[in-house]
């Protein structure tokens, strides 16, 4: 009898293939195998030795042709086999081709039979082809020399490749090795030399491992027992009942190879602790100090003479196998029956209690000890040392696998644990095992179904057509619907996970579910992450129909599924990608940054953590968590899964609570149980492997087909799909099993048959009649659906299909076949084993719920890959994390995004992430040893390295800026294009090292193609020909690299891509789709890269390859190739007859036509060549200073706009300025044309600074290119060659060292006694003599801040003791600081005289102090003649008369020139006093203002009271609202670090901003240790404070510390919060940057977040003037308390230059007169100052204007400074003016051309101080009888609208713009009323007064007259309508009708207060009554 062949277990674990070389490790099975493998294929005819051949044995000539010969027979193995199995299997196809051909001339019916039974139905022509090849080929010699190694044909037989291994047999002494022929064949010195063996005695074994050639030691019997001791130690180890499943074999097998492994005794120490436990302690100390004896003894045996025991023959442990040839196998039989003989005798039996190392097998003794082995093991733990403690039970956690015992088992060499009940199969071909189907779980007494009519109506709705909902659903239900928990739901595939999810969205819809069935849709966002593209699809699919019956929009916003942001805000759930998803919340989109209004984050497929793609769910998860901290707001998570051994990691991971939220369903609850069979093929040899599948997957068809079920059967490729169908109906018909396939004929199977053969595909209609389908997304989306349809009505029994089907269609058969589970991945470029997500979906199709009692899901793979997918389907592997791999990249996000701004920060971040969890849980598997993890069980030392590592490489890259000793990161805008693009840190290593602004498109590609991205992307031999015929065909640029490397194939393919090659290669078509989605986003990355380096070649070449790679269009191609709607001939002849874009829109239709030999076709032309975008530019230039250039360039839109082409939003266009000679970029911007824009016409007008050197460049050029067609650009060139420069500014005044003056130089105890301090500052020292006594002009240049307004004072004091009958005229800025401590010392009497109040001329007439805007002064001295106290004011005090520049300059200017001609007209000199910031040109100014050299402080900027120190952060991207968030965290920390504890001021742009920056910063403060560090006051005051504010916010942010102060707040909140600030009980307030002019508070830190704010004219964001933000940076400083002023200037990064250069060097003013010079002329005209063009003339020579025109004339397009050039400018000047008033009906030029006559319209103009142009819009459409309405005209355009608010609701929000409205409109009606009255048209003269009467009393013409008195409402009217039925209780005199207004109230009360009160005292307050009586 043999000896017994061993089972799995026992070779797995001894040393089968080899003998072990012992100076390495080689415990792995799966390093052991792969060598195995590797010896396998070393041996036989492989087609690398048939190529080596051909290079050794052929002449250089001969080679060339049989190289050609074998790659023609590669090429036909190709056909055979296909591409999708990869290089080795063709190959191994080739040299099966080899073999059968050679000897053969021709392709014998022999060979056809062959070939078809390995490879199944295959193309003829390359049967032939390949034999031709191979006889061509000079092989005779070549075949003969490795004929004697050829393999059998058979390569699968078991245990063929398993290597004798002779350290383990002991052999006979006294027979001859069995292979040993004779002495000849011994190796010298009795060595066992495994390669000369292979030598001499190939032919006679099959394949083998490998040998160790080493000899053994001749002589020398066994020194000690020491070879028993291992023996002896195992059993005495084994008797104490440990380890029960191992036998003592497989355990001295595995001692053994670990005591001679390399290992020091210390770590085998550990080893073989973890092996044995604790019981083997002694063991395992005897075993060590014999170590080296046992180890030597076991290997010494020497091979010619072992001593062995008297009579014994038998082997030790772990004897082996081995397949041999037939004279081996008489050999062995002998030496059989010898053993069989000696047993016989009786000379020794086998005896259990034996502990020597002698050994008899007994196979049925063996056997039986084995199965009692396994069934103890069956009840005993695995290794008996494990500690057994209570599980925690969770609610709703059903997992049997946790709590039934488990089955240990070896499969495929791999120890496993199994449910029970498994059947295994082992034969020859392949090993399978089956998991049967498990039983349901039984129904617990608490579960009861939930049917849909029990929900509410929500519910019902989106659940129409369903009864109940399942199971699973039933128990998640309460927890899903009516919770906000978070929840992980672990279920099998098919349980209705998608359902639950809907249940989490119908709450959270809910929860915005207004009374009365409105859902409130902007206050909520549903995130879908779906992990794949088509699963998005197919979700986006059923939500939309599952949810549009509540209106809810679903939309999928994937990388194919770009949405605009319009679209974003109207749709309320999204279905993304992972990725894409990472990228939106990686830059915050649209107004509300889309990622905080998201409410519910649904994770879809959760168990994708621990493949590639798990750190983006990670990143996301871990953002989404530290967002719901900081904001405090709610997102709920919601986590889908398949089921996972660690479910609980990731619930914790999850934010789940796992006694709530946490629910794991086993495969008992799948809605048809699955039963499993995992085969696993056991041929090494590839050809051999495919065709053993075909065989496997043949027979369970054929099974499943015979029981009656249908069988989907995946490959995964889609021409393997047709191959095996071929092969699969070949099969049956070469069976004659074809019948059992056939499809049963139903009533309409004639019609289906029909239908089939209509389709084009004709491999579908050829399998059809055998019952076979195909499908795959290469089909036509018919064919599929023909396809899934006749499946499902059973006409196809089987369907070979890719996965798409399982993800995209819901299309359930009995049985699924998984054949192979070697797949194509381009993104690695290789083969890659199937994904676990993939095989579970798949088997998730098998079972159709309505009919299968179970389904059935066969994986038919290798051998070595079933304990792979064994594990994996059975859960036994925990999901681990693998974030440290792109640990750089994420926390580069992260830092770009502004969530983590230093190294502590980040290590917080990552404690949110699963990496975090699972380290904690397995820190060996992370790289953290035992010891470490003790001593910081919370990982934050590790953690910290983690980030400190990552952040130095991210810094090495520039891609963030770490500061080691601080610990502080800051993002650069390299790493904020990586962040935003995706693009992986080496990429961006990889572009820093090669990318510069010199390189051609050439080189940009090949950059591009040297992308981390792409590193995975190998280049295969069987490419190699297809991509040089690429190269050839589609390359128009040189692939560098070429097709040898990988760089290059990635370059070939883009190209490929762009020129629209075709590919045929199946991994070429992969690859290729892969480099397009990924070359563009790179592309676009380097574009922005080269944009902010500023290098203008670059950036356009870039931009243009974004667009080339975008349209796949070459650059030379015509632009009309972008329109699809123009057929190929025709852009042919347009390319070939070189008509260009410009020339075609010369052309007409028809000559377009006849010129393309096509005449219909010239309109579609001439339409398409019109709606290429094109804009016309003109760029006007003003120099500032000699260094510095205002542009102001108008865009207008030259194309005609079309929906389909064009979007609906807008077309984006890049613009910049560059300078050709230095290659540089000085400006640029992103710009959108809006459609309107487009469709009027309208042009667009752009202003931005650039720098300008000297000597000066001869010209720039501003480039606008569009971003998306290709061709559509337009140049404007700036010349330089007629520009003047403005002079050289005179130095400041210089700041003396004086001893500061005290306050008793003023002379005057009532004037001391206003003061506070005791000296003035140096700045008021040194200007106090001229101010206090001289009557000299003044102007004062000095920074915000020093102390200007006592200089204003001073100079009152001046007038007050000189002139006390004079008057002083102020602006209001200086009203409040100046009065409120004036007026109750000195007796003055002051006026306002603003737009808010209207003048009391007499009041005016009596005040001493004239308070004014600059317009209304100018209003009143217009008529100076006739108003008294205009002539009596002595001093004219002007503060900031640097706005001179601004839109208000011109009525500066008119004033001080106003000013000066009355005093010479007087002889009464009125003293002007400017105050202003520090100026360039103060010269000029002084010089204006008749000042000499006495009267002219200009002092430097930098000369403040208390030092400034300013910082300017630039932030980058183009939409307004996501850069202000993007501030919120550099403010907290600029608070934080320069200013924690002293006020700080923040200034923004508007009131939204100001509710934003607050809420923003109490989120950041709420992660703080103590929340309300800005609070200084005692909570309990603040509480009763913030119980009389009124606004919400308010109040909110009150309690934190933070004030809000802007135009909407209600005045008593302003007042309230203004005294918190300045009494420093609130250390922030937020404010608009009105705040900066109108009150004055000082802080120790100013912030001033943006510069930009929207104008509602232009309706885009404007720049503030600069001198406004000088204003806000004023009040940083206080100067009592600090020493040093601290400015942040947070802009947009454009910008930051600019500022960096005005806010530390003045600012020159120059004039804005020009633009209004008509109005102001019109007013001196009607006041009868100008009478005829040379007054005119003269007046401006009084102006500003003139001034600056001489100095700086290319500002105001004056080309040279000649009298005669001045003279002519002048002149038009005037002229053009002139002529645009008497078009506006102002005034008329007499018949001398000379003299000038006002009119009456001009009058009324100047009068109501209204521009001349809106009365003319008076005159031209004011007429007769017009009622009340139409009056409403917009001189503003939201002016209708504000009225109607003013007159129907009071709204806070629009109350400043109200205001503003009201105060022009009475001023506006009073001068239509005038233009009606001088027409003599009576209705509409009543309707104006109508119309004003509205406007003052509040309410409509038709609303009853009661509303006009306070506090009566609408609400109110009620109460006096209904009076009359109360029947006059009042009194019988009183009226007794309903009260309808005021006079029937008046009647019915005559008067009589208590009849009043009895009419509204239900509703008002007394106090309310009394007041209204009061009226």
């Amino acid at each position: 009898m043999s000896p017994p062949r061993l089972t799995g277990a026992l070779r797995s674990f001894s040393t089968v293939s080899k003998q072990e070389d012992f100076t390495e490790e080689v415990y792995d099975l799966k390093t052991k195998r792969l060598k195995r493998q590797e010896l396998f294929s070393r041996e036989g005819l492989t087609w690398q030795k048939i190529v080596q051949f051909f290079t050794q044995h052929l002449e250089k000539a001969e080679q060339q042709a049989a190289a050609h010969e074998l790659k023609s027979i590669l090429q036909a193995a190709k056909q055979i086999v296909g591409t999708e199995h990869g290089q080795d299997t063709i190959e191994s196809a080739a040299v099966f081709l080899f073999e059968t051909f050679h000897n053969k001339d021709h392709v014998g019916h022999e060979e056809t039979r062959a070939i078809k039974q390995m490879f199944g139905p295959f193309p003829s022509s390359a049967a032939d082809a390949s034999c031709a090849a191979v006889s061509r080929a000079v092989v005779e010699e070549f075949v003969r020399s490795q004929s004697s190694c050829r393999a059998p044909q058979r390569g699968s037989a078991f245990g063929r490749n398993i290597t004798f291994s002779y350290d383990c047999y002991t052999l006979d002494p006294q027979e001859a090795l069995p292979w040993a022929g004779g002495p000849e064949d011994e190796t010298p010195g009795g060595g066992l030399n495994f390669h000369s063996f292979l030598n001499n005695h190939q032919g006679r074994r099959g394949n083998g491992g490998e040998a160790d050639g080493g000899r053994l030691s001749p002589g020398g019997a066994q020194s000690s027992g020491d070879g028993t001791i291992l023996r002896g130690e195992v059993e005495k180890y084994l008797n104490g009942g440990n380890m029960i499943s191992s036998s003592p074999e497989e355990l001295c097998t595995s001692l053994f190879e670990m005591l001679a492994s390399t290992k020091s005794d210390d770590e085998l120490q550990n080893e073989l602790f973890e092996l044995l436990g604790p019981e083997g302690f002694e063991m395992i100390s005897v075993l060590l100090q014999r170590r080296s004896s046992i180890v030597d003894t076991l290997l010494s045996i020497p091979a010619d003479r072992i001593n062995y025991p008297p009579g014994d023959s038998k082997p030790t442990y772990g004897c082996q196998v081995t397949i041999q040839s037939g004279k081996e196998k008489e050999i062995m039989k002998m030496h059989r029956r010898e053993e069989k003989r000696e047993r016989k005798r009786g000379e020794r039996r086998w005896d259990d209690t034996d502990s020597s190392s002698d050994l008899y097998f007994d196979p049925k003794e063996m056997r039986a000890q084995r199965e009692q082995a396994l069934l103890t093991a069956r009840r005993s733990p695995v290794l008996s040392r494990e500690r057994v403690y209570e599980r925690i039970r969770y609610p709703n956690v059903y997992d049997c696998y946790a709590e039934a015992t488990k089955t240990s088992a070896f499969i495929g060499g791999a120890k496993l644990m199994l449910p029970e009940g498994i059947k295994r199969e082992n034969n020859k071909m392949y090993e399978e095992v089956t998991i049967p189907p498990s039983d349901p779980m039984s129904i617990g007494f608490e579960e009861k179904p939930i049917y849909i009519s029990e929900l509410d109506e929500v519910g019902q709705l989106v659940f129409k057509g369903m009864q109940r909902l399942n199971r699973i659903q039933s128990i998640v239900f309460e927890t899903a619907y009516n919770t906000n928990e978070n929840l992980l739901i672990c279920a099998p595939t098919g349980a209705g996970k998608t359902n639950i999810a809907m249940l989490t969205v119908l709450h959270e819809i809910r929860q915005h579910l207004q009374p009365g069935g409105v859902i409130k849709k902007d206050e909520f966002k549903i995130v879908y992450v779906a992990p794949m593209k088509a699963l998005a699809a197919e979700m986006t699919n059923y939500f939309s129909k599952r949810l549009e019956p509540l209106g809810i929009a679903v939309k999928e916003l994937t990388g194919d599924m770009q949405l605009t942001k319009g679209e974003i805000l109207r749709t309320q759930m999204l279905v993304t990608t992972p990725e894409k998803w990472d990228v939106v919340t990686r830059k915050s989109v649209g107004d509300v940054a889309l990622s905080q209004i998201v409410k519910l984050l649904i994770l879809d497929e959760v168990h994708l953590l621990h493949e590639d793609r798990g750190p983006v769910l990670e990143s996301l998860v871990a953002r989404t968590l530290r967002q719901v901290e900081s904001t405090q707001s709610m997102i709920r998570i919601l986590g889908l899964s398949a089921t996972l051994p660690n479910y609980l990691d990731v619930a914790s991971f999850l934010h789940v609570n796992p006694y709530i939220g946490l629910f794991y369903f086993d495969s008992r609850f799948r809605p048809v149980p699955l039963g499993q069979s995992f085969v696993g093929i056991k041929t090494t040899n590839k050809i051999q492997q495919l065709h053993d599948m075909e065989e496997v997957c043949y027979e369970k068809v054929l099974e499943q087909i015979r029981n009656g079920h249908q069988v989907m059967v995946f490959v995964h490729a889609r021409n393997a799909t047709v191959r095996t169908a071929m092969g699969l109906i070949e099969m049956a018909k070469n069976r004659g099993e074809s019948s059992f396939f056939q499809p049963d004929h139903g009533p309409d199977y004639g019609q289906c048959e029909k239908s089939i053969q209509r389709s084009r595909n004709k491999q579908m209609k050829e399998m059809f009649p055998d019952g076979f389908g195909i499908h795959h997304a290469g089909m036509l989306r018919a064919d599929r659906s023909l396809m899934e349809s006749m499946f499902s009505r059973g006409y196809l029994k089987v369907l070979c299909c890719t996965a798409t089907l399982a993800w995209g269609v819901n299309l359930p058969a009995h049985a699924v076949i998984i054949k192979g589970t070697q797949i194509y991945d381009a993104k690695r470029g290789t083969l890659v084993d199937l994904g676990i997500l993939d095989v579970m979906q798949i088997f998730g199709r098998a079972g159709r719920p309505q009919f299968d009692k179970y389904g059935e899901g066969t994986i038919i793979t290798a051998h070595d890959k079933l304990s792979h997918y064994l594990t994996l389907l059975t859960q036994q592997n925990p999901i681990e994390s693998q974030f440290l791999e792109t640990m750089a990249d994420n926390l580069n996000a992260e830092v770009s995004l502004g969530t983590v701004t230093n190294v502590e920060e980040a290590v917080r971040w990552l404690s949110y992430t699963y990496l975090y969890i699972r380290m904690r849980a397995n820190p060996l598997v992370y790289g953290i040893n035992h010891k470490a993890y003790q001593m910081d069980p919370g990982l934050e030392m590790y953690r910290k390295e983690l980030v400190v590592m990552a952040a130095r490489k991210l810094d090495k890259a520039r891609m963030i800026r770490f500061e080691e000793r601080t610990g502080y990161f800051a993002s650069t805008d390299l790493g904020r294009t990586a962040s935003h693009f995706y693009i992986k840190y080496n990429t961006m290593e990889t572009f820093n090292e090669l990318f510069n602004s010199q390189k051609t498109e050439a080189d940009i590609l090949s950059i591009v193609s040297k992308a981390e991205e792409f590193e995975q992307v190998k280049v295969r031999d069987e490419e190699m020909e297809e991509l040089e015929q690429m190269q050839c065909n589609y390359c128009e640029l040189p692939a560098a690299g070429g097709v040898e490397n990988g760089y290059g194939k990635i370059n070939i393919l883009l190209q490929t891509y762009i020129g629209r090659g075709e590919v045929d290669s199946f991994s070429l078509i992969s690859d290729l789709s892969y480099v397009a989605q990924n070359a563009a986003r790179i592309v676009r990355a380097l574009f922005e890269i080269a944009l902010r380096k500023r290098w203008p070649t670059m950036t356009y070449r870039l931009l243009n390859l974004c667009k080339v790679i975008d349209k796949r269009l070459w650059g030379f191609a015509h632009p009309l190739r972008q329109f699809s709607i123009l057929p190929h001939n025709v852009l042919a002849r347009l390319e070939e007859k070189k008509l260009t874009v410009d020339k075609l829109k010369d052309m007409q239709k028809d000559e377009i036509g006849h010129m393309l030999h096509h005449v219909n076709i010239g309109l579609k032309v001439k339409q398409c060549v019109h709606q290429i975008p094109s804009i016309l530019m003109e760029a006007t230039i003003q120099p500032i200073t000699r260094t510095v250039l205002r542009v102001r360039l108008q865009i207008t839109p030259d194309f005609q706009w079309h929906d389909q082409c064009h979007g609906s939003v807008g077309e984006p266009w890049w613009l910049w300025v560059e300078d050709p000679i230095n290659d540089h970029i000085y400006h640029s911007e992103y710009l959108l044309l809006q459609k309107k824009q487009v469709v009027s016409g309208e042009p667009q007008q752009v202003v931005f600074t650039i720098p300008i050197f000297e000597p000066m460049p001869s010209q720039y050029y501003i480039k606008a290119v569009s971003d998306r067609w290709l061709g559509s650009e337009a140049v404007c060139i700036i010349n330089f060659q007629h520009l003047i420069l403005p002079e050289r500014h005179p130095p400041h005044t210089e700041l003396l060292d004086l001893q500061p003056l005290p306050i008793t130089a003023l002379g005057n105890p009532e004037y001391e006694s206003l003061y506070k301090f005791t000296h003035f500052n140096p700045i008021q020292t040194q200007i106090f003599h001229t101010l206090y006594h001289t009557d000299t002009n003044v102007l004062l240049g000095a920074p915000t801040g020093s102390g200007k307004t006592i200089a204003a004072e001073l100079a009152m004091f001046r007038v007050f003791n000189q002139y006390p009958t004079s008057k002083v005229c102020l602006p209001p800025s200086l009203y409040l600081s100046i009065f409120l401590f004036l007026y109750s010392v000195v007796s003055i009497h002051p006026s306002m005289l603003t737009g808010d109040v209207t003048p009391d001329m007499r009041a005016i007439a009596a005040a001493d102090l004239i308070v004014t805007t600059p317009e209304k002064w100018d209003g009143v001295s217009r008529s100076w003649q006739n108003r008294s106290y205009v002539q009596k004011v002595a001093i004219l005090i002007i503060d900031e008369i640097h706005l001179l520049g601004e839109d208000r300059g011109p009525v500066l200017e008119v004033i001080v020139s106003r000013t000066n001609f009355i005093s010479s007209h007087t002889n009464k000199t009125v003293r002007v006093v400017g105050l202003s910031t520090a100026l360039a040109n103060a010269r000029d100014l002084a010089d204006w203002l008749g000042i000499g050299q006495v009267g002219l402080f200009n002092f430097r900027p930098s000369v403040r009271p208390v030092p400034l120190e300013v910082h300017i952060h630039g932030f980058p991207g183009q939409h307004y609202c996501p850069r202000m968030a993007s501030m919120n965290k550099p403010v907290f920390q600029a608070i934080r670090s320069h200013s924690p504890a002293k006020p700080v001021l923040i200034f923004v742009s508007s009131r939204r901003q100001t509710r934003l920056t607050a809420l923003d910063l109490i989120a950041f403060l709420a992660t703080e240790d103590d929340p309300k560090q800005w609070l200084h006051q005692d909570e309990t005051q603040m509480t009763d404070i913030i119980a009389t504010v009124r606004e919400s916010n308010l109040k909110l942010t009150l309690a934190f510390g933070i004030g809000m102060h802007h135009a909407g707040l209600h005045e008593r909140d302003r007042k309230t919060v203004e005294e918190l600030f300045v009494n420093c009980k609130i250390q922030i307030l937020i404010a608009t940057s009105t705040l900066a002019w109108g009150v004055n508070f000082p802080a120790h830190l100013v912030i001033v977040k943006g510069t930009e704010y929207y104008d509602g004219k232009t309706r885009r964001y404007v720049d503030y003037p600069i001198t406004d933000v000088l204003q806000m940076m004023g009040r940083a400083g206080r100067p009592q308390y600090d020493d040093q002023g601290k400015a942040v200037i947070l802009v947009h990064d454009i910008k930051k230059d600019f500022y960096k250069k005005f806010l530390y060097e003045p600012f020159p003013v120059e004039s804005s007169l020009l633009g209004v010079l008509s109005d102001h002329l019109n007013a001196e005209i009607a006041a009868g100052t100008i009478t005829s063009k040379q007054d005119a003339m003269d007046y401006i020579t009084w102006t500003y204007f003139f001034r600056r025109l001489v100095m700086n004339p290319s500002y105001y397009s004056l080309d040279d400074i000649s009298h005669e050039t001045i003279n002519k400018y002048l002149s038009n000047l005037v002229e053009r003016s002139l002529r645009d008033l008497e078009c506006s009906y102002c005034m008329e030029i007499g018949e001398d051309d000379c003299t000038i006559e006002a009119l009456t319209y001009g009058r009324i103009s100047s009068y109501y101080y209204l521009k001349h142009q809106t009365v003319r819009m008076f005159k031209e459409r004011l007429r007769a009888e017009l009622p009340v309405f139409p009056l409403i005209v917009p001189p503003v355009s939201q002016s209708p609208f504000f009225l109607t608010l003013h007159l129907s609701l009071p709204c806070s929000d629009y109350g400043t713009d109200t205001k503003t409205v009201l105060d022009n409109a009475i001023r506006i009606c009073q001068a239509m009323l005038d233009v009606a009255a001088n027409e003599g048209w009576l209705v509409t003269a009543l309707s104006i007064c109508n119309l004003v009467q509205m406007i003052v009393q509040g309410r409509w013409l038709n609303d009853s007259s009661i509303l006009t008195l306070p506090t009566i409402e609408q609400q109110h009217l009620y109460l006096f309508s209904r009076w009359s039925s109360k029947g006059g209780k009042g009194g019988a005199r009183g009226f007794h009708g309903p009260i309808e207004g005021l006079p029937e109230l008046i009647a019915t009360c005559e008067g009589r207060e208590h009849t009043f009160a009895a009419i509204v005292g239900e509703e008002l307050q007394p106090h309310q009554i009394s007041q209204i009586l009061d009226v």
